[in-house]
């Protein structure tokens, strides 16, 4: 099945709003084409479908392919904020006021797929990207199937549910993650967590950073705080005070906005710029050696 449409859309950045959904820059997954078009790879609950979305004056064009089309030209809008309420931050500090200046149109998007992102954000536990991104690649590439339509270069589907319980331990290991992140996918999966996104603290190896990042993918939730990310406090102090800071001081400027926190650790994160790196940095590790 293909399908298209269009709508007029107030943000000038797809690639802000979609970007939290690119796992590295060869994700099998997500593919920024020659055009500046956007391609993403989703298990739809109707199936495996490839969904492309290109902005030009203020309009978005989406196209989509394979079984899970109609859902997905259905919930594009919202994947690039259409429904999301920027308005609901009142910017009265006028350091916020200037990120705002500089990210107007930044909107925070949701897919609407729980599993897909909570699998990714259980991959990036307590890892650095190279990690993350590497499992996710492999584990694509021998479990995903090939994204339908005429994608910009090779692209996987992520894998549904019940194939990510069954993939053996041998391939885990040639992932290069640690068996703690096979084991709390496997158990993950055993639960629809799709009607259960407000409980996944529930689950076991499933902490508030994991729940913070699924919320913002699927649900674009504007007050989930990913805390305990080893980049964002000091992120969030350097655009708002100048200084590096930790949880809890991050937790106290982000306050006086609460109910639209995550929406400014992403101005910040967009419009801030990042900080100096200084001190040790997380080391990569292969536990393919092991």
């Amino acid at each position: 099945m293909t399908g298209e449409r269009r709508w007029e859309c107030a943000t000038t950045s797809l690639s802000a709003t979609l970007g939290v959904h690119r796992r590295g820059a060869h994700d099998p997954a997500y593919r920024v084409a020659a055009d500046r078009s956007v391609w993403r790879a989703v298990d739809t609950p109707d199936g495996p479908g490839t969904l492309a979305l290109t902005l030009r004056s203020g309009t978005v064009s989406a196209r989509a392919w394979g079984p899970g089309a109609r859902w997905l030209l259905d919930a594009a809008p919202d994947m690039v904020g259409a429904s999301d309420r920027p308005q609901d931050l009142h910017a009265d500090d006028p350091v916020l006021a200037r990120l705002v200046e500089r990210a107007p149109a930044l909107r925070i998007g949701r897919t609407g797929r729980v599993w897909e992102a909570l699998v990714a954000s259980i991959l990036e536990q307590k890892v650095t990207g190279t990690e993350a991104y590497r499992g996710w690649r492999y584990l694509l590439s021998r479990y995903g199937e090939p994204a339908p339509g005429p994608v910009p270069s090779d692209m996987r589907v992520p894998p549904p549910r019940q194939v990510w319980r069954d993939i053996t331990e041998s391939d885990w290991h040639r992932s290069g993650l640690e068996p703690v992140r096979m084991r709390t996918i496997r158990a993950a999966a055993l639960v629809d967590v799709e009607s259960k996104v407000d409980v996944l603290t529930a689950l076991r190896g499933v902490g508030e950073w994991t729940a913070a990042h699924t919320r913002i993918r699927a649900l674009g939730d504007p007050d989930a705080v990913p805390v305990g990310d080893y980049h964002t406090p000091s992120v969030v102090g350097t655009a708002l005070i100048g200084e590096r800071i930790d949880d809890a001081r991050m937790l106290e400027l982000l306050e006086p906005y609460r109910g639209q926190r995550y929406r400014v650790v992403r101005l910040c994160e967009v419009a801030g710029g990042m900080p100096q790196r200084r001190g040790p940095r997380m080391s990569t590790r292969d536990y393919r050696d092991f």
